[in-house]
C-alpha cells in the first residue's frame, strides 16, 4: 500500500516537473531570449519598431476589409509563438497539476493570494490575450478569483521587459509612472473582483463557481496512461473555444483603428484622456506595443495626459481577452474589470497631464 502511495506521488511530480519544464523553455524562447536582445535595440536606436496602429504612416488607414486584414496578420506574425505557448500552458494546467496544489498556493481568498498571483506573472511577460488562456486554467484549477486577476493584468502592466524599453525609448520617468501605477492597478482591481467574487451578490457568479467545481476533479489522475492524449484534447478543446471569436475581434478592432485613434487633435484636454482611456482598454496589441504607439503619437503631437492613460490601459486588457474569459468569469466580472482599467487609466492620465 505504501510502495502504491509512493509511486503514485512520484507520477504526479513528475508530471508536474514535466510542465514546469515546458513552462520554462516555452518562457525562454518566445519572452527571455528575444527581449534580452531587443533590449539592446531600445538602448542603442531608442525605438523597438513602428506603431502597429499606425505603422510608418501620420494616421490609421481607414475603416475596410484590408485594414482588418492588414492588422490580424501583423498581430498574429507578433503573438502567434506566445498564444501557442498560452494554450499549451492553459491545457496543461487542467491536465498535469493536481488542482489541490493550485488551491492550495492560490485559492485562499484574501490579499495574500492576489500578491502571489501578481509575483508569479513577473517572469512570464505575456501580453493579454497570450496569458487569458492560462489565466482560464489556474481559475478551472481553483486558483482565487483575485489571484487569477492579479497574475492576468500582472503579465503586461509589470513587464520586465516593456519598463526596460519604456525606459530606453519613453524616458526612466515613464517607466516609475508606469511601476507605480501598474502596481496600483494590478493590487487594487485583483483585490476588488476578489471581494465582489467573495460577496456573491449575483447568482451568475455563483453559478460559474458551482459549475467551475463540478468539472474538475480534486486532485491529478496519477495514472500515466493517457496523459498526453488528455493534454492534446484539452489543449484542441481550449483552441476551439477561444480562438474563433477571438479572431474575429482582432479583425473588427484592425479595421476600427481609425475611430479609435484619431490623432487630430490629441491634446491635453480632458476629453481626450477620456476617450483615449477608453479606447486604450478596448483594442488590442502585442507585447510593449504600447510603447511604440505613444512614441509615434507623441510624434504626432499628443499631450501627456493621454500619453499616461494609453500607457496603463492599452497592455492591461483589450475587449478579445475579456471575451476570453467568459467561461470562468461572469459578464458582471469582466465588467468591473474592465471599468477600473477604465477608470484607472483615466487617474493616470490626469496625473501625466501635471506630472511630463
Amino acid at each position: 500500500m505504501q510502495a502504491e502511495s509512493n509511486k503514485n506521488k512520484l507520477i504526479v511530480f513528475a508530471w508536474a516537473a514535466t510542465f514546469a519544464l515546458v513552462a520554462i523553455i516555452g518562457f525562454a524562447y518566445v519572452k527571455w531570449i528575444p527581449y534580452y536582445a531587443k533590449a539592446f535595440v531600445a538602448y542603442s536606436q531608442h525605438s523597438i519598431g513602428d506603431s502597429i496602429i499606425f505603422g510608418k504612416a501620420s494616421a490609421a488607414p481607414v475603416a475596410s476589409i484590408s485594414a482588418a486584414l492588414d492588422y490580424a496578420i501583423a498581430y498574429g506574425k507578433s503573438i502567434w509563438k506566445a498564444m501557442l505557448l498560452g494554450l499549451i500552458l492553459g491545457s496543461g494546467i487542467k491536465v498535469l497539476l493536481p488542482s489541490n496544489w493550485v488551491s492550495a498556493v492560490l485559492g485562499r481568498l484574501g490579499f495574500r493570494s492576489v500578491m502571489l498571483g501578481g509575483f508569479f506573472a513577473l517572469p512570464c511577460m505575456m501580453c493579454t490575450c497570450c496569458a487569458a488562456p492560462v489565466a482560464a486554467g489556474m481559475r478551472q484549477s481553483r486558483a482565487s478569483v483575485g489571484s487569477v486577476v492579479s497574475w492576468w493584468l500582472a503579465n503586461p502592466l509589470l513587464n520586465p521587459a516593456t519598463l526596460v524599453f519604456m525606459g530606453f525609448v519613453l524616458g526612466w520617468g515613464w517607466t516609475l509612472f508606469r511601476l507605480v501605477f501598474g502596481i496600483a492597478m494590478v493590487l487594487g482591481i485583483a483585490y476588488l473582483a476578489e471581494r465582489y467574487a467573495e460577496s456573491r451578490l449575483n447568482k451568475e457568479e455563483a453559478s460559474l463557481e458551482d459549475a467551475s467545481k463540478q468539472n474538475l476533479p480534486p486532485e491529478l489522475e496519477v495514472s500515466s496512461d493517457g496523459v498526453m492524449l488528455r493534454w492534446a484534447r484539452e489543449f484542441m478543446s481550449l483552441t476551439i473555444k477561444l480562438l474563433p471569436e477571438y479572431l474575429v475581434l482582432v479583425l473588427l478592432l484592425g479595421a476600427a483603428r481609425a475611430w479609435l485613434f484619431p490623432v487630430f487633435g490629441a491634446d491635453d484636454s480632458i476629453i481626450w484622456i477620456f476617450a483615449l482611456a477608453l479606447a486604450g482598454m478596448l483594442f488590442v496589441i502585442p507585447t510593449a506595443g504600447e510603447v511604440p504607439i505613444v512614441q509615434a503619437m507623441f510624434a504626432l503631437g499628443m499631450g501627456a495626459g493621454p500619453a499616461g492613460a494609453l500607457i496603463m490601459t492599452l497592455p492591461a486588457v483589450s475587449l478579445p481577452s475579456l471575451v476570453m474569459l467568459g467561461k470562468v468569469f461572469s459578464v458582471r466580472m469582466r465588467l468591473l474589470i474592465a471599468v477600473g482599467v477604465v477608470l484607472s487609466g483615466i487617474i493616470a492620465g490626469f496625473v501625466a497631464k501635471f506630472l511630463f
